[in-house]
């Protein structure tokens, strides 16, 4: 992450980074590194916190199933766009500089799909399944998002869209856009033609920690406006879950800093 802006690019500095930009647009207070939000919008409990911000597409699946089950989770915001977690005491804490991040009394635990695992096991959540082999669908489903359809179509099809990686020359992003445009339907068809096929979830009739996963990579492609008319099962999949009680509370923001992200492109 640039030590900056909180980008991709480690080295990056830049003033003129997007995520600097999308930081003046979208208005984000910055009160410090690492903040806190209000009283409202903040679940208490004696131990457990989620360090996160809700423009980080690994967050989302997270924040997401915590709204789903109701837990009593402090949210603390790590600002991404203001740098936060390249503070010192984030750092101090994380030293990876990535969200989301859960503390849970002495258990200090990174990586989406882990945390979401320990969730989902110590509340008991139907989300991930206890049966072995109902499990390891789940297992396999979060490997195909991170591997292969995180890799063919968010890092190829959209993180162009958002300036990653920072400075490269234009021709890379073109050949990068091109690659993705070229070889993403292959993964979508898959989503699309087997893994949604004849059910509304990724791992049959129930929603698991995959849906909230895939969710978060495959909305990505709002970003670039990417059309999924040619997968309807994919579509009636995406209309499922934002019709779920969970889904503006913890998108909400993303689509306003999208929204403004897109309007300052426009103007340029």
């Amino acid at each position: 992450m640039g030590p900056y802006c909180g980008c991709a690019d480690p080295t990056c500095k830049s003033a003129d980074c997007p995520r600097v930009r999308l930081r003046r647009i979208s208005r984000v207070p910055d009160d410090g590194p690492v903040q806190r939000p209000s009283s409202a919008r903040t679940r208490r409990c004696v131990s457990m916190k989620l360090y996160c911000d809700p423009i980080s597409t690994t967050s989302r699946p997270v924040l997401m199933f915590i709204a789903e089950h109701g837990l009593d989770v402090e949210i603390v915001h790590v600002d991404l766009m203001a740098g936060g977690n390249q503070a010192p005491d984030y750092l101090a804490l994380n030293p990876n500089g990535i969200v989301p991040f859960l503390v849970d009394g002495d258990l200090k635990l990174g990586e989406s799909a882990a945390i979401l695992k320990y969730l989902a096991r110590k509340t008991g959540s139907a989300a991930y399944p206890s049966d072995p082999r109902a499990q390891a669908k789940v297992d396999e489903a979060l490997s195909w998002f991170s591997t292969q359809f995180h890799e063919y179509f968010c890092l190829f099809v959209c993180y162009p869209h958002m300036g990653v990686p920072h400075g490269a020359p234009p021709e890379l992003m073109q050949a990068m856009t091109a690659f993705g445009g070229e070889h993403a339907p292959r993964w979508l068809k898959v989503l699309d033609g087997h893994m949604l096929a004849g059910r509304p979830y990724v791992c049959g009739e129930e929603i698991t920690i995959a849906d909230h996963l895939g969710l978060a990579f495959v909305l990505l492609g709002d970003l670039p406006g990417y059309d999924f008319s040619p997968y309807p099962n994919l579509q009636a999949w995406i209309a499922r879950l934002k019709a779920r009680p969970s889904f503006e509370p913890t998108y909400g923001t993303f689509y306003t800093v999208m929204a403004a992200f897109k309007a300052q492109q426009q103007a340029a």
